[in-house]
């Protein structure tokens, strides 16, 4: 494929509610373009965009892909995202070097959550989009009725560019609302052929060319002024007005089709380009350098920053970095800087890519989408440039995880090899993390949902060979004391040579700091002072494990007051062990209590769900600490016991449709009720019993 200029390239980022048709849309686009034969079906597993294992099992996108083609004049880089919210990373990526986005609604459902989560998402990015009403070939489309529902949501901006023509609830052909000139379509090919318009819609044409008028006349004085005078655009001053209505977020053009009869599809996507703005006309890149911000049109002949916005862990090629060039031009056989990493890199090959096949190129240039093999450091949101003007590109800003299972081998041993499998998963998908915690002895991840973790252990067993389950982590408990107690520890051991002898009075008492506080009000030397610090080390060792539960002690305050010493039998072996005689003497004594660990949950909602988000947390004994409104709905602060929490992400997105989101965070622990108590006592003794069988 030819270098095409900024001017001549399009990134149009493909997004919309899961089972909208997406990757069908892209499928039918790169077969209109030639770079397919024939046409796959997520159903078969043979899609372009879809090519990951784990997706043609599934048949549903879990990861963001590309694919470019020559469109007339033009490039286009499609970039296809997963509808699922457990994957919003994979579509933050795609949105992050799109110039415009076109999300996908099903004909038969209408706006639904996905396409709300896009239009958010392109807005707050400053991403124009327009829509397709699609899937028109299947029973219950409505065109109608699809319509409807994006203007009752997103209002005056929506105004449709085709209409479908419709002879007995059935999608015939399309109607050119700029030109008036409607379209048959061949049933097998799809292919299209100038029709007779419907008398039925001449007059809805007018009405709609008159509201694009108006969206047009907005985006420019003269052309407001041309309006009112009653004087006709030229086409020029048309697409112009266009470009500019689109790019101001004033005008969501709506098209119509279907990808998979791959009716008026390129009818559409010859739209798009008149429509959407290019990587030129997007808004330019800005970039850090030193400590002063620069913009970067996208200029061929610029300083070279390249965004990597995406890797794909291939069991073959290994890492393929996926970037953006917003300015300059990335050659093969070059040198360039990586300054977050502050490493050269070496590019032997750049590529362009169509799924997951790759197609070398000499350069890629500003504007442009590519990809390079085996980077040595460069990983997901790292920028490329050139020595000799550092620039680093803006981040994305990924969700922080916040559903955690335990990930348990089934071959017992295989803890290492589930652990290097994740971290190099994690170059795939930024948005989890894995974390071996020594006081569950579990491996937990946590990522956005249960789909996406058992996506992740899927993959395990794909492309690493290591089989494992999930389940809930277990909770980190801790156990302190509530009164003060004064208890001896002796320890006494007659053996043939030396012996062993050491004796403390310790007093425990509850304490005001995290850990341990040790103090020591001896008199008259009872125990000398060099054995002081082995009864602080025996106690700092005993409070890992408590007496209730076996759970971790702590604000435990320990003075030794008092005890005894031989010249010859004593030992800081001894009073180490003399210290966990008390400590085991004592707590049992001190009225112990289990604590539990508390966090703060920030929930953001729809004002509709607030009930019902309020009686749940109430279940939960979670304590509503505030609620403020935003933007998008409500935001209810509370705090909650962490066990409550385990599978909230799951059960917030049924209660709120998927619209609802939330972040958690560790905050305090707090003395756990007596029925818990007791549930989490039991259950820790169960399982001490079956580890020492």
């Amino acid at each position: 494929m030819k270098n095409f200029p900024a001017d001549k390239i399009n990134n149009l980022v493909l997004m919309g509610h899961g089972g909208s048709g997406k990757s069908a849309f892209a499928e039918a686009v790169l077969f209109c373009a030639k770079v397919i034969d024939r046409m796959g079906r997520a159903a078969d597993g043979n899609t372009v965009m879809d090519f990951d294992p784990e997706e043609i099992r599934r048949q549903v996108s879990l990861n963001t892909s590309t694919a470019s083609c020559a469109w007339n004049d033009n490039k286009i880089n499609l970039i296809d995202t997963p509808g699922d919210f457990d994957f919003v990373g994979e579509v933050m990526q795609g949105v992050q070097v799109a110039d415009a986005g076109l999300i996908l609604v099903s004909a038969k459902d209408g706006a639904a959550v996905g396409t709300d989560k896009a239009v958010k998402m392109c807005r707050r990015k400053q991403v124009p989009f327009a829509f397709m009403i699609s899937r028109m070939d299947e029973a219950n489309a409505n065109f109608d009725k699809a319509l409807a529902s994006l203007k009752e949501n997103y209002g005056q901006p929506v105004i449709p560019f085709a209409l479908p023509i419709l002879q007995d609830g059935q999608m015939t052909g399309v109607v050119d609302v700029l030109t008036s000139q409607a379209f048959s379509f061949d049933k097998k090919t799809g292919a299209a052929t100038p029709a007779d318009m419907p008398p039925d819609l001449v007059d809805e044409l007018e009405s709609l060319r008159e509201s694009i008028n108006e969206a047009v006349a907005e985006s420019d004085e003269e052309l407001m002024e041309k309006y009112f005078s009653g004087e006709p655009f030229t086409d020029e001053e048309l697409t112009q007005g266009i470009h500019a209505a689109v790019l101001a977020g004033s005008l969501n053009p709506v098209f119509v089709g279907a990808s998979t009869a791959n009716w008026a599809i390129a009818f559409t996507m010859d739209e798009l380009i008149r429509c959407l703005p290019t990587a030129s006309e997007s808004k330019a890149a800005e970039a850090q350098s030193s400590s002063e911000t620069i913009e970067l049109p996208a200029n061929p002949d610029g300083p070279l920053a390249a965004f990597v916005f995406k890797t794909i862990a291939d069991p073959f090629v290994g890492r393929i970095s996926l970037f953006k060039v917003c300015s300059g031009t990335l050659k093969a056989n070059s040198t360039v800087y990586n300054p977050l990493k502050e490493k050269d890199e070496r590019i032997s090959s750049v590529f362009t890519m169509v799924g997951k096949k790759q197609i070398q190129a000499d350069l890629i240039s500003a504007g442009d989408i590519g990809a390079v093999t085996k980077l040595m450091v460069t990983a997901t949101n790292d920028t490329l440039c050139d020595r000799s003007m550092i620039l680093t590109l803006p981040q994305i800003d990924f969700p922080v995880p916040c559903l955690t299972m335990a990930i348990v081998p089934k071959v017992k041993g295989e803890e290492d090899k589930i652990m290097a499998g994740l971290h190099k998963l994690k170059d795939e998908d930024p948005v989890f993390n894995v974390v071996n915690d020594p006081e569950t002895r579990q491996l937990v991840v946590s990522g956005l949902g249960e789909q996406q973790i058992d996506v992740l252990r899927s993959k395990l067993k794909i492309k690493f060979n290591v089989e494992a389950t999930l389940e809930e982590p277990r909770v980190p408990y801790r156990e302190t004391i509530r009164k003060k107690v004064k208890v001896q520890g002796r320890h006494k051991k007659q053996t043939g040579g030396h012996g062993q002898y050491g004796d403390v009075w310790i007093e425990f008492e509850p304490g005001e700091e995290q850990g341990l506080v040790f103090e020591e009000k001896i008199f008259g030397g009872s125990v000398p002072k060099s054995f002081h610090p082995a009864v602080e080390k025996g106690l700092q060792e005993a409070i890992g494990r408590g007496i209730l539960a076996g759970y971790p002690v702590v604000n435990l305050k320990a003075t030794l007051v008092d005890g005894s010493y031989h010249d010859v039998d004593s030992s800081e072996m001894a009073f180490k062990i003399a210290a966990r005689l008390a400590y085991k003497a004592g707590l049992p004594q001190a009225s112990p209590v289990l604590l539990e660990p508390i966090s703060t949950v920030e929930i953001h909602i729809p004002d509709d769900f607030l009930g019902d988000i309020m009686g749940d947390l109430n279940k939960r004994r979670g304590r509503i600490m505030g609620i403020n409104a935003n933007d998008d709905g409500q935001v209810v602060q509370a705090e909650a016991p962490t066990s409550e929490m385990a599978k909230y992400a799951t059960d917030l997105k049924s209660m709120t449709q998927g619209r609802g989101w939330y972040t958690i965070n560790f905050a305090r622990y707090e003395q756990a009720p007596q029925v818990v108590a007791e549930k989490v006592i039991a259950d820790a003794r169960a399982r001490m019993e079956e580890d020492e069988e």
